[in-house]
């Protein structure tokens, strides 16, 4: 009985067609070149592209936090739900199979089986138990591709959890490697501030000797004061700074602030030059982008569930098994019972829910179409702006290095003609200043340019090969 109806289902099945738009890509113009020039190589970046900057601190940092940071933690728990629910909508391509096992007592009433009995017939036995053992079975022939339509959705949704797993992983490692960066140059500020105090505090002795034999007023004491006090300030502001920096990194990392110590770092490393490649490579480079196209595939396999559901549903169903009243014959081969036969499901009148759910489909693909032409417009921007940055800190910092020397050369002329009486102390103090502040910008603008280079990284889409 059971092949009589299941092999002309399975012939439909296999001449079935699948309804809804076939998914295509939207058309993009691109350009064929970046409007911003950085200083680049050819050389492709390694998946682990962090390694290029040649500090095995940051390594083992990056290393740590792909392993231990939560919210990576969470998006591989998003994957795995995501192919677990993807096994669940393939099960619709198989029959379902059920078992259900039943054990009852049953208490007939007297007066309505009596009301059917001719006068004088006794009533039978009102009390008894009822055995049952069915297996039921359920299989829907997929003659519109709706099964079909929701495993591609299923698929789809799967894939852009991969993907959104790769860009947390660029993400993660991109802010570590800013966050090290960051704190590198605090600790290089700090050390200026550090040797800057020690100066200040050796020009105050000297600037108290000086008053003392009468060779200085009470102003220059006052000003030498003023400015050791200033450089202390600073240097507590830079330590309040980086110890908010540390404490990020150790939550980058999965680890507790309270325990987490990062070394003094005060040598950075010169950028590595990046190959940016042409505009058109970013949809394959960038992993938010492929998340993105995978979105559009899903809401365009809905878009195809969504017109399926218009259609009649064919399904064969049955159940089969052993009834009986009492437990004496139960096993017995006459308290077999089974029904099998083909269902038609026929969508008459929904009072506007399917077609309801059509535009809904329809409107959720049309904005999976602008969120994929936006990612790409906020990836081409977001290139383009870390170019712009690469080359402006590059030309910051020659200027900057320009002053810094500069400004030390004003410093050892204005104490000369202080010391000659030339010039007063406050000219001396005016230039010291200069120096620092010129020395302070060219240890940011040193982390600057190397956070830029992470950010042109992460706007490219992290290594690829």
């Amino acid at each position: 009985m059971i092949t009589k109806f299941f092999y002309p289902l399975s012939a439909l099945a296999l001449t079935s067609c699948v309804v809804g738009p076939d998914f295509k890509l939207p058309e993009m113009k691109l350009s064929t070149a970046w409007k911003q020039r950085a200083d680049v190589s050819d050389l492709a970046l390694p998946d682990q592209w962090w390694t290029l900057f040649r500090n095995s601190t940051l390594n083992g940092l990056v290393d740590r936090a792909l392993l231990y940071n939560q919210d990576l933690a969470s998006a591989e728990a998003r994957v795995a739900t995501a192919r677990a629910m993807l096994g669940v909508d393939r099960a619709a391509w198989f029959p379902q199979l059920s078992m259900d096992n039943r054990a009852a007592y049953e208490q007939l009433s007297a007066n309505s089986i009596g009301a059917n009995l001719p006068p004088g017939v006794p009533l039978p036995p009102l009390e008894r138990d009822r055995h049952q053992a069915f297996g039921n079975l359920s299989y829907e022939v997929d003659l519109w591709g709706k099964v079909r339509r929701s495993v591609e959705a299923s698929k789809a949704r799967e894939t852009a959890s991969v993907e959104n797993l790769a860009a947390q992983r660029l993400v993660i490692a991109a802010e570590v490697s800013r966050s090290f960066f960051q704190i590198a140059s605090l600790d290089a500020q700090e050390a200026i501030l550090q040797e800057t105090i020690g100066l200040r505090q050796e020009s105050l002795s000297l600037q108290q000797s000086r008053f003392q034999g009468g060779l200085a007023n009470e102003m220059d004491v006052a000003r030498s004061r003023t400015e050791l006090e200033l450089a202390k300030n600073d240097k507590i502001n830079i330590e309040r700074q980086r110890g908010n920096a540390e404490n990020a990194l150790a939550v980058l990392c999965g680890e507790l602030p309270s325990s987490f110590r990062l070394a003094q770092n005060r040598h950075l490393p010169s950028p590595p030059r990046l190959a940016a490649g042409v505009p058109s490579t970013l949809l394959q480079r960038r992993p938010d982008i492929r998340a993105a196209e995978q979105a559009m595939r899903e809401a365009n396999a809905n878009v195809g569930v969504a017109k399926a559901n218009f259609f009649p549903a064919f399904s064969l169903v049955g159940n089969g098994g052993l009834e009986s009243v009492g437990a004496e014959d139960f096993l017995e081969w006459k308290s077999r019972t089974a029904n099998i036969g083909p269902q038609l499901s026929i969508p008459l009148f929904q009072g506007g829910r399917l077609r309801g759910n059509m535009r809904s489909a329809q409107a959720k693909y049309q904005e999976s179409v602008a969120a994929y032409r936006q990612s790409i417009l906020t990836a081409l921007g977001e290139v383009e702006n870390a170019m712009l940055d690469v080359n402006a800190y590059g030309r910051q910092r020659a200027a900057v290095s320009a002053a810094v020397a500069a400004s030390q050369e004003t410093s050892k002329l204005a104490r000369l003609r202080y010391d000659k009486g030339l010039a007063s102390y406050f000219e001396v103090v005016d230039a010291d200043r200069t120096v620092l502040t010129t020395r302070l910008l060219q240890a940011q603008l040193d982390g600057q340019r190397l956070t830029a280079t992470v950010q042109m990284i992460r706007a490219l889409g992290g290594g690829w090969k």
